[in-house]
This record gives C-alpha cells, structure tokens and sequence, in this order.
C-alpha cells in the first residue's frame, strides 16, 4: 500500500541572524521533503485456497483492505499476484484471485454447526510474519458476540492465534475448514488463548454471493429491535424472557407493508425460534432476497401470524429520512404538569417541542423532568423524551399515562413498559418499576 506520511519534525524556533539559523533551515526542510513523499508499505496476513482450478483464496477484509497491490506467497515459495474478487466488511471476509500454472491444492469447508465446545481444532497461518505454522487448542465456546458487527456468530478457540494469522483457516480433525481466524482479545498483543474464527456456516453464504456477484445481497426486514429483558417480558405477561422486541418500523419497508408494529415481539422467523435478539439480524440476513417468510409475532398477549416479503438490505440502507417541518399554532395556556414513576410530564405543545427540538410528526406525552434517583431515572429517561404508549396502549394525556399505570398496578406487575421516542422520533421500549 502507498501511504502519504505527515511532517513531524518541527524546525526548531532560533534567533534571526543566527550562523545556526541557515544550517537548521537547510536540514529540517530537507527532512520533511523526505517524509512527505509517499512512501510504500508492506502488511502480511493469511489465506487458503478454496477453489484449485479457479485460484480462488480466501481471507480476511481488513488483512487486505486499502491494498494497493495484494500477492499470494505459497509454501513452495510461489508468489502469484492477486485479483480482489469482493469484500464483506460485516462478517470481515474476501475473496481473491490467482491465475496458477496448474491446478493449486485446496481444502474444503465443514460443517460448523456439529462442532462441539471441547472439540479439538488446528489453526494455520502466519504469526508475526514468521511463515506457515500450525497451532492446537480446542473450541472454547460457540456464537459468540464480540460486538464487531450485526451479525456475530463467532467460534472462540484457545489454538495460538497472532498478529498475521488472520485469513488463515481453522481446521476440525477431519481436516474440513470449520472457521476463518479471524480477531483476538490480547492486552499483550500476543496470545493469551481467546481467538474468534467466522463459522464455515456464515462465511460459505458471504462467498458464494461475493464469488457470483462480487458484492453480498442480504434479505432485509425493515425494523429496529431490541433485547426482550426479564422486566420487559414481565411487563408484557410474557413466561420467558425471548425473541425480538419491535422498536420501530421503517416506512415502506418490507415490515411495514406486512403490518408489523411497534411493540411486537418477533417469536419465530420463517419457522424458526428466535431465542434472543441478536439472532433475528442473522435470519434475516441469510434468507434469499423476495421470498415470503412467516413471521410469529406477540402483539398484546396474542400471537399473530404475518407473512414478510423480503428486501434487500444495501437498498433499504441508501434510502434517507423525510426531515420533519415546524409546528402549529401557539396554545393560549401552558399545559399542566403531573407526576408519575419519578416523571414529571405535561402535553405536548408547541413550546415544548421548540424547548426540546421535537420533530412535527413526533405525538405523545412530554417527559420536563425526571427525578433523580427515581426509577425513570434507573432506566435512563430524560427530560425532552415522549411516551408514546404505556402497556402497549397509546397515550395523549399526562392523565392518560397515570391511568395506564394504575391499570399495570392493579393487574399485579411490577413494571409498566413505556415506549419512548426521543426528539428525532428515535423509538426505544423501557420497562419501568413501579414503586410502592
């Protein structure tokens, strides 16, 4: 990669006239004209030939992002120059190219979801530009979120994985590729036995669609979601703390033409449980483009089939926001103010929205204050919010919240869910205690 460096060596500050002035002058501006030139520099990763006769390779993005030029350095001591095929920033995957002479050694993929915790894997790669080198451990633990993207689903092994060994493949016993090593955690920088490898089952989807399209076409569903807590699952008469909670839906995306709504919990996707929140964004993203899918929803105690036609992600991602306009007309009166679950809150006027810079098409009621130390202030509500529903009924009036929450309190839960929308119109569920 060619890289442009920066002047770092400042002239050092001597008085005019001085016989040392024209001599530092003459050595500094020489040395920052060096240092400005573009200069060429050199990284090292790992791969593995997936596809001999095609010279398919594959390795890591960020092992090859922003090269200029990228080669292949085999065993045998073969270099081969490489062509970028695609890349995948989600899941940290590309795919390159060789024209070999003949047909090159290649290794095949496994199964990654029969590997077990306590299996014995392999890792081969390139640590520290040393070359080829073979380390084992074994699985430590499977599905893994490291919070590197949507889509985490990472193999964690104790196999010595090092700087350079990304790209390289992780190997079960049966010599099948069950990962790609792909990120450490390491205080040191060296290994401390925690090393994250992308599942086969994952990376052999992103391939395929990177080796026919150059690019990763992924389904796209349309909603914002968020995790379905112990005290949301309580407060909406739920036995197990489950599925996707909806939190927004995106306008004229697939979600909404199929009707889903804030406030339903996503129970099942094409047939298939989702168990927790950060499954449904892998579901989702795996399910072909334009295919009607089943979606189980929970929507106020019942459970309601929808069906969803799929879209596609990149698509919906280019759309952009409509900005919402001004208000109305001034109301005559300030609204009054009452106070509930350490909230102080009022109607939403005209003054508040200017106070708060609330978007037009934002309605609710207003949040002016929350009490410190109160239970609203637990769960990080704050003054400018909206309540836009409590226990998924919809609320215009200060007094409409104090009758849903003596509603909650009288059918015996111990938290009231409160769906918020901050000024931009932002949605997010919180459950509330409510104090005694």
């Amino acid at each position: 990669q060619t890289v442009q460096s920066q002047r770092s060596v400042p002239l050092p500050q001597v008085p005019d006239g001085s016989p040392f002035q024209e001599f530092f002058e003459e050595f500094f501006n020489k040395q920052n004209r060096d240092k400005d030139r573009p200069r060429k520099v050199q990284s090292l990763g790992s791969g593995f030939v997936i596809d001999g006769t095609e010279g398919i390779i594959i390795t890591n993005n960020h092992v090859i992002e922003g090269a200029d030029e990228i080669t292949a350095n085999f065993n045998d001591g073969t270099k081969l120059k490489a062509e970028l095929i695609g890349t995948d920033e989600k899941t940290d995957i590309a795919v390159l190219k060789v024209t070999p002479e003949s047909p090159l050694p290649e290794v095949n993929f496994g199964d990654s979801e029969q590997i077990r915790v306590g299996d014995w894997v392999m890792a081969i790669g390139n640590p520290f530009g040393l070359g080829g080198t073979v380390t084992v451990g074994i699985v430590s633990a499977r599905n893994r979120d490291i919070n590197s993207g949507p889509y985490d689903n990472f193999i964690q092994t104790d196999a010595s994985i090092n700087r350079g060994n990304s790209g390289g493949p992780l190997f079960d016993m049966h010599g099948q590729v069950v990962g790609i090593n792909t990120a450490i955690i390491s205080p040191s920088g060296g290994s401390i036995g925690i090393g994250f490898a992308v599942p086969a089952k994952t990376a052999t989807r992103v391939i395929a669609q990177l080796r026919e399209f150059g690019e990763t076409r992924r389904g796209w569903l349309g909603v914002r979601i968020q995790e379905v807590t112990e005290e949301i699952a309580e407060s909406l008469g739920m036995d197990d703390a489950m599925g996707a909670l909806v939190a927004g839906v995106s306008d004229d995306g697939p979600a909404a033409a199929a009707k889903i709504e804030p406030g339903d919990v996503i129970l099942e996707f094409d047939g298939k449980p989702v168990e927790t929140m950060r499954e449904l964004p892998r579901m989702v993203a795996e399910t072909a483009i334009g295919k009607a899918v089943d979606v189980l929803v929970l929507r106020k105690g019942d459970k309601v089939t929808l069906q969803v036609t799929l879209g596609r992600l990149e698509e919906a991602s280019e759309e952009s926001d409509e900005d919402g306009g001004k208000s109305k007309d001034d109301p005559a009166d300030k609204p009054a103010e009452k106070e509930v679950l350490g909230m102080v809150l009022s109607k939403l006027d005209d003054d508040g929205r200017s106070k708060f810079d609330i978007e037009v098409d934002v309605e609710g009621v207003l949040v002016m204050e929350v009490k410190p130390d109160s239970a609203a202030a637990e769960k990080r509500v704050q003054a400018g919010d909206v309540i836009k529903e409590v226990a998924q009924q919809p609320v215009a009036t200060p007094e409409d919240v104090i009758a849903e929450v003596e509603k909650v309190k009288e059918a015996g839960r111990r938290s009231a869910l409160l769906l918020l929308s901050n000024p931009t119109g932002e949605l997010r569920f919180v459950p509330v205690r409510i104090e005694d």
